[in-house]
């Protein structure tokens, strides 16, 4: 008898690309403020899905946010915010 290793392997994701990682963290922008808090981080990276998106979400504000505020300026932190979660991409799913 002959077992099938590779059956129950789960199937490999593609990963996001950047386009696609910033699509999502803007569209998780939903005040209007022009800034990522906690709240919508947690949002974009459970859409993403991470594994323990409150975790990833504090660390990438801690990582992203350069002026200390609390918040990811769509317009001069976002970039940096991406770059984080590119080096998750393998992490997300």
């Amino acid at each position: 008898m002959v077992w099938e290793t590779n059956r129950y392997k789960a199937p490999s994701k593609v990963p996001y690309t950047k386009e696609q990682i910033r699509d999502v963290f803007k569209r998780h922008e939903t005040n209007g403020d022009g800034q990522l808090s906690k709240e919508e981080l947690d949002a974009a990276f459970d859409e993403l899905g991470a594994k323990w998106p409150p975790f990833r979400a504090w660390f990438a504000q801690r990582y992203a946010d350069d002026n200390g505020d609390g918040f990811i300026s769509i317009d001069k932190e976002l970039s940096k915010l991406v770059e984080y979660a590119l080096g998750l991409k393998y992490t997300l799913h």
